[in-house]
């Protein structure tokens, strides 16, 4: 309920917005308006453009991790305020996924795809006012807790809005990661200039049958969203499939 004077008759009331709102049948003393800040305004005007001129398609793809899940608790084991979380984990995860299969490491330019020698892993971060995200660059060649104490670092000063430029411009991926809030599976906007975008959700249990014996696994459900003019629909599923060998086989590469 709104416990204050209505926008509509303070002295910042916009007369053509207010106009606007009217028309649409919408009572003068049943909103207030809350004003655009710089990160919401810049954030809405590339998103508008990006699905706006942007050709988006999606892949969706599922992947075990309970030896991920494993690995995890066994770094983990013993430490406190070091701890290494499960995003950490599918940065580095992606990271090797476009080492091993860079194509989707790209971006539109009107002369040319751009390829990136790096995978500077952008991941969204959640701000009062709307997200940011800070980059891990060169992601590939970092271990999980080199990876993990950057993003604890850049993922708290972003809160405060201590961010220079240069650790959110750019980036040739974007991670980004709802599983915290229960989420499953989301496909997400494409944050040009890059050409995909990660979607990655909760972890749950499910029933799978191999060669006729039933067990269950514990599996998350990511969703890779693509730029068309970049990435077709087979480069997509390939480097879908690299993530999947990446993440099953978490003994090869998640060490501290």
């Amino acid at each position: 309920m709104l416990d204050h004077k209505p926008w509509s008759q303070s002295i910042e009331a916009d007369p053509l917005l207010l106009e606007e709102v009217r028309k649409q049948g919408i009572l003068d003393d049943s909103y207030i308006v809350q004003p655009l800040d710089v990160i919401r305004r810049t954030m809405a005007r590339r998103m508008t453009e990006s699905f706006g001129e942007v050709p988006h398609f999606s892949l969706k793809s599922k992947i075990e991790v309970d030896r991920l899940q494993a690995v995890r608790a066994a770094i983990n084991a013993g430490r406190t305020d070091d701890r290494i979380s499960f995003n950490d984990l599918i940065i580095k995860a992606a990271a090797i996924a476009i080492a091993r299969y860079p194509a989707i490491n790209a971006s539109y330019h009107p002369k040319g795809i751009l390829l990136h020698a790096n995978a500077d892993i952008a991941v969204a971060v959640a701000i009062e006012g709307g997200l940011i995200t800070p980059i891990i660059r060169a992601a590939e060649e970092k271990s999980v807790a080199d990876i993990s104490a950057e993003m604890k670092d850049m993922a708290a000063r972003a809160r405060r809005k201590r961010l220079l430029p240069e650790e959110y411009s750019g980036g040739t991926m974007t991670i980004s990661n709802l599983g915290m809030f229960g989420v499953t599976e989301f496909t997400s906007i494409i944050n040009p200039p890059q050409a995909c975008i990660l979607s990655v959700g909760a972890a749950f249990e499910e029933y799978r049958v191999v060669d006729g014996a039933p067990y269950v696994a514990t599996v998350i459900a990511p969703t890779l969203t693509c730029d068309h003019r970049v990435v077709d629909g087979a480069t997509g599923a390939r480097w879908l499939q690299q993530l999947r060998e990446v993440i099953e086989a978490p003994e090869e590469w998640a060490t501290a």
